[in-house]
């Protein structure tokens, strides 16, 4: 079957590899759609950073070549021995986070954050950017016919901006700024609205990201126009209560910062390639706190209710859908040269 593999920076290759059967534990999927994420750019340009490259991941038990896409939906073919929660002609999505069950974190049940945590599709086991995988069966939740197989691979990022939002203290009626409107921003706009923040900012440079986050009802802010902070602070008379930092770029994480109002709060929801330095007198003098989430944890069936009621909808945030043939050149290397796309689907055929 037809599989993308990661097997240097720069370097992902269409191979052709051995069809997976359902181990024990595990369910075969057909996959049906995946969506290319920022992570999966990050690891094209500039990986391995999830990508166990030298030495094989602790719980998947693998390393480069791997099987890269972890956003997806599929429908369930084969089950393996002992498994009870799906049967075949399921349409589910996968929740693609390996922890180890053993470490404080994972006792605690904020699996994201063990120690030897991973993803399905970055760190081996298999990926959605594939014809066929199998998956372990806890990481499966089951769609509801009101939603797409399209929508379900949009679950996952979803969640990341879910997670973000519930994981800081936006309350109902606050104000909130986002930073960086492409996939995960936009979706974090779309998790505001659900929480019910009264006042949305969204701040990026792309003339067509900033009409969509216009689309969803952000105020959008355009950073060629003059200072930014200065823009948030008189609009929102004073400053915003909470920040998302969506981009990973350095300077921007500075600008998040200094657009709350005092006792405000910075998410960094970004994975940043370089450092990022900041003054902590922004920090210290107002009593703003900056937090950093990772991936989510039991978001997925919020997600997928949210999205029932009409969030995080996927006819708005995608942009451009593909076959696994042309996941290299209009995939990878289209959202690099396309400033214009949004959300790129694959579908795998």
């Amino acid at each position: 079957m037809k599989a993308l593999r990661w097997h240097n920076t720069k370097d992902v290759r269409l191979d052709n590899i051995e069809e997976p059967h359902a181990k024990k534990g595990e369910v075969k999927l057909k996959v049906e759609w995946c969506g290319i994420c920022g992570s999966d750019l990050h690891e094209y340009t500039a990986g391995p950073i999830f990508i166990p490259a030298e030495e094989p991941h602790p719980l998947s038990g693998d390393k480069a070549p791997i099987v890269m896409g972890h956003e997806f939906s599929g429908k369930v073919i084969e089950i393996g021995e002992g498994v009870t929660k799906v049967k075949a002609g399921d349409r589910v999505v996968v929740e693609p986070i390996y922890s180890c069950g053993e470490c404080d974190a994972c006792k605690q049940g904020k699996y994201n954050l063990c120690n030897k945590m991973g993803f399905y599709g970055l760190a081996g086991g298999g990926g959605g950017f594939s014809e066929y995988t199998s998956v372990p069966e806890h990481m499966l939740h089951k769609l509801p016919e009101t939603v797409s197989y399209e929508q379900g691979a949009l679950v996952e990022p979803s969640a990341v901006a879910l997670h973000a939002v519930k994981q800081s203290k936006l309350q109902v009626g606050d104000k909130a700024a986002v930073f960086g409107t492409g996939p995960i921003g936009l979706l974090v706009i779309e998790a505001l609205k659900a929480a019910g923040a009264a006042e949305i900012y969204a701040v990026e440079l792309s003339k067509q990201r900033r009409q969509k986050a216009g689309e969803l009802g952000a105020i959008a802010i355009d950073p060629n126009n003059g200072d930014v902070v200065e823009q948030i602070q008189n609009l929102s008379n004073g400053g915003v209560d909470v920040s998302y930092e969506v981009t990973g770029i350095p300077p921007v994480l500075t600008q998040a910062i200094n657009s709350t109002t005092f006792n405000g709060e910075t998410m960094i929801v970004s994975i940043f390639e370089k450092e990022a330095p900041i003054h902590p007198q922004n920090i210290v003098l107002k009593e703003r706190t900056v937090t950093g989430i990772i991936g989510y944890r039991d978001v997925f069936p919020a997600v997928i209710s949210l999205m029932a009621q009409g969030y995080f909808p996927a006819d708005k945030l995608v942009t451009k859908r593909i076959t696994l043939d042309n996941v290299i050149e209009d995939g990878f290397e289209g959202l690099l040269k396309e400033r214009n796309q949004i959300k790129i689907l694959v579908q795998a055929k």
